[in-house]
C-alpha cells in the first residue's frame, strides 16, 4: 500500500502499548490472553508503518517498573516475547525491518536475551523500518546512565555539546532518536517513563482504545493529525526554528 501522507524523511513514531491487561479482564479472561492479543497488534501496526511514511517505530513492551507485578505475569510477558522474536524475525527480514532492543538485559532471562541476539543479528541489513523495542527500560535511568558514560575526558565544551553527546548515547544507533508523535492506548495520558529525552517535541496522541484493538486504521488516524499540526518548536507559528534539535537538520 502506497502512502498518502506527507513525506517525512524521518517520521518517528512511538507507542505505548497500554491496555492489554484490561482489555483481556473485561472479557472475564487471565491478563495473559490480553498480552497475546497484543502481540497481534505489534504485527498489524510493523507491517502498516513503512507505508504510512514511519521511518523508525519503537514500542514500549515491558517497563522497568513492570518487575512489580505478579510473578505469573512477568514470566507469562518474558516467554511471549521470546515467542515474538523467534516467529516474528523472518517476516521482519522479508519486510526490510531492522529490529533493536533498548533497554537492561542484565535482568533479562537468558533465554530471552539469546533470542534478542539472533533476532538483532538477522535482521541488521534492514533499511526499510528501523524498529525499536524498549524491554526493562525507565527513561530516568538511561539518561543517567548516558550522563555517567560522559564523566571521563574529553569533557564537552558546552551545554549544548553536552546535549548532543547524551542524545548520541541514547539513540542506540538508531537515524532518528528524537520521537516526532507519540502514542499511548489504553486511556491513560502520561509519558510513564518511557523516552523522556527523545519527546522533548514530540507531539502526543491519546486513544482509548485497548492496544489489542489497535490497527492499522488507528495509526494512520494519528499519523494524520500529526501531519496537520503546527510543530514550531518554541518559534511563531509559520516560522522556522532558530535553532535545530539534537539530530534534526
Amino acid at each position: 500500500m502506497q502512502s498518502t501522507l506527507p513525506d517525512d524523511p524521518e517520521l518517528h513514531v512511538a507507542i505505548i502499548m497500554d491496555g492489554n491487561g484490561r482489555w483481556a479482564t473485561r472479557r472475564g479472561l487471565p491478563r495473559t490472553a490480553g498480552h497475546r492479543a497484543g502481540v497481534a497488534a505489534v504485527r498489524r501496526v510493523v507491517e502498516s508503518a513503512p507505508s504510512l511514511g514511519v521511518t523508525t517505530l519503537t514500542l514500549f513492551a515491558f517497563s522497568s517498573d513492570n518487575w512489580k507485578r505478579p510473578a505469573e505475569e512477568v514470566e507469562g510477558l518474558m516467554w511471549l516475547l521470546r515467542a515474538y522474536l523467534r516467529t516474528e524475525a523472518r517476516r521482519l527480514v522479508e519486510s526490510g525491518a531492522r529490529l533493536s532492543v533498548i533497554g537492561r538485559r542484565d535482568r533479562l532471562p537468558a533465554r530471552l536475551r539469546r533470542e534478542i541476539h539472533r533476532a538483532e543479528q538477522a535482521t541488521a541489513g534492514g533499511r526499510r523500518l528501523d524498529q525499536r523495542v524498549a524491554l526493562d527500560n525507565s527513561s530516568r535511568e538511561s539518561i543517567a546512565r548516558a550522563a555517567a558514560g560522559l564523566v571521563d575526558p574529553p569533557s564537552p565544551s558546552s551545554p549544548e555539546q553536552l546535549s548532543q553527546l547524551i542524545s548520541s548515547a541514547l539513540s542506540n544507533g538508531s537515524s532518528g532518536a528524537e520521537v516526532d508523535l507519540l502514542i499511548r492506548t489504553g486511556g491513560e495520558q502520561r509519558l510513564s517513563d518511557f523516552l523522556l529525552w527523545e519527546c522533548a517535541y514530540a507531539e502526543l496522541w491519546f486513544t482509548d482504545r485497548m492496544w489489542p484493538d489497535f490497527d492499522a486504521d488507528d495509526l494512520r488516524v494519528a499519523i494524520e493529525e500529526f501531519h496537520r499540526r503546527d510543530r514550531r518548536f518554541g518559534a511563531i507559528g509559520g516560522a522556522e526554528p532558530l535553532t535545530a534539535l539534537p539530530g534534526r537538520a
